[in-house]
């Protein structure tokens, strides 16, 4: 969870539902509600592969689309990371909404998928105009950049995190919600997309990337990369 300052809205009296909390449960939830998986390496995978969950609280497996619980019988539901990963949002959100009040969703943009296309991830989301907007990955066009997308998924492996620290507002989308989530599927990519407007980006503070460098002319081009290598 990249965003648990956004966690605002629990009572101390509050019954919380975290679903999907992989190996590392939010401290507050007091029932913890998982996937069934077929081996603990799969369940491992799907949890980002950091390990294996360990706690005193309750676990509880679930199968299909159901979540085994009575509606509204917890007043707040964590969902972190766990959209991406099912078949179908619409169905999935309309579940979290049954059994819970209220609660906080966080997922990954297209952004980040667009650059390492995590094998278990099967959907690309975007909350926009108060809607979690989405579509499958397959339907998105993806596998055609797969080679690309094999070298910055291995960054990953190799823990190289600099460009996921400097994007993280836009790589991820963290809020709470209240009575009802709003969803919709669409078939272009730009409904997945922040307006240009909305990407408020600075210039890196620790960049020395001379300002007039685009207008450079061949020689001093040269000169600049040599100035570089040697320093």
């Amino acid at each position: 969870m990249f965003f648990q300052n956004k966690i605002v809205s629990i009572n101390s009296t509050d019954k919380v539902l975290e679903i999907g909390p992989g190996a590392t449960p939010y401290f507050r939830s007091d029932v913890l509600l998982e996937k069934k998986y077929e081996t603990e390496k799969e369940l491992i995978a799907q949890s980002g592969n950091i390990g294996v969950l360990k706690t005193d609280k309750s676990v509880i497996y679930y199968d299909g689309d159901r979540f085994p619980f009575a509606d509204k019988e917890f007043d707040y539901v964590i969902c972190s990371h766990v959209l991406e990963h099912v078949p179908n949002a619409d169905v999935f959100l309309k579940e979290i909404q049954r059994v819970g009040k209220k609660g906080y969703l966080e997922f990954p943009t297209l952004y980040y998928d667009y650059l390492y296309n995590i094998p278990e991830h099967t959907l690309l989301l975007l909350e926009k105009d108060a809607c979690i907007k989405w579509m499958t990955k397959k339907e998105s066009g993806f596998e055609q950049y797969e080679s690309v997308q094999r070298f910055f998924h291995r960054t990953l492996e190799l823990d190289y995190y600099d460009t996921i620290r400097n994007f993280k507002p836009y790589f991820f989308q963290g809020f709470e919600w209240f009575d009802t989530i709003q969803s919709k599927k669409v078939d272009k990519i730009e409904e997945l997309t922040y307006p240009i407007s909305d990407i408020k980006l600075e210039k890196n503070p620790k960049s020395d990337y001379n300002s007039n460098y685009a207008n450079l002319s061949l020689k001093q081009h040269i000169k600049y990369k040599l100035g570089k290598l040697l320093k």
